[in-house]
């Protein structure tokens, strides 16, 4: 971001979360039209088309302008994992963990497209990041959501058994450049 660059400063509330035992199912399944496929090593351009796709609605910014060398670096990093959901052949939503945080995993990111909200995705898709993330040995999951994400987004996590540790205020300085529709409740 440019020291110059037009700004909107949002004001949200981060709550962090964590999952410290793998939950009893029965868990949601992804319907049949659905799969789930490993991205290793996205390109930065692949990378941000899939922020901008799931994040857009939800002021999903900081990848968007991270330095093209340092988005490089995170993705070509073995401990980060980026997953893309596929419903019918077509891009429905992705997740990332990261391992760089072990013997936790950080659900970095997590989002259906807007084509897919809707569609009872939401709770399968989740599960399929949790049991990926349990698939080793860790000591649990963490991830946050803010007041930007989705209204189903801290329900949802705690409905699959992550609990509250903590929540913050923060203030975000969002480039104009980036298109967003910024929410008015959210303006500082």
């Amino acid at each position: 971001m440019r020291e110059t660059e037009a700004v909107t400063r949002v004001g949200v509330t981060v709550t962090f979360l964590r999952m410290t035992e793998r939950q009893p199912g029965p868990h949601p399944a992804l319907p049949p039209n659905a799969q789930v496929r490993r991205v290793r090593f996205p390109s930065n351009d692949e990378y941000r088309a899939l922020q901008t796709k799931v994040g857009h609605p939800y002021l999903w910014w900081l990848r968007r302008v991270m330095p093209d060398a340092e988005l490089t670096a995170v993705l070509r990093n073995p401990q980060i994992a980026v997953h893309v959901l596929y419903l019918d052949g077509e891009e429905a939503g992705f997740y990332e963990l990261d391992a760089t945080t072990w013997p936790y995993i950080n659900l970095n990111y997590f989002g259906l497209m807007p084509h897919a909200i809707g569609r009872g995705l939401g709770a399968a898709f989740l599960q399929h990041a949790i049991d990926n993330a349990w698939s080793g040995p860790i000591r649990g999951i963490t991830v946050n959501t803010c007041t930007a994400d989705h209204p189903r987004a801290l329900p949802a996590y705690e409905r699959a058994g992550f609990r509250r540790t903590r929540a913050i205020k923060e203030v975000w300085s969002i480039p104009h450049h980036l298109g967003f529709t910024i929410p008015e409740h959210l303006k500082v």
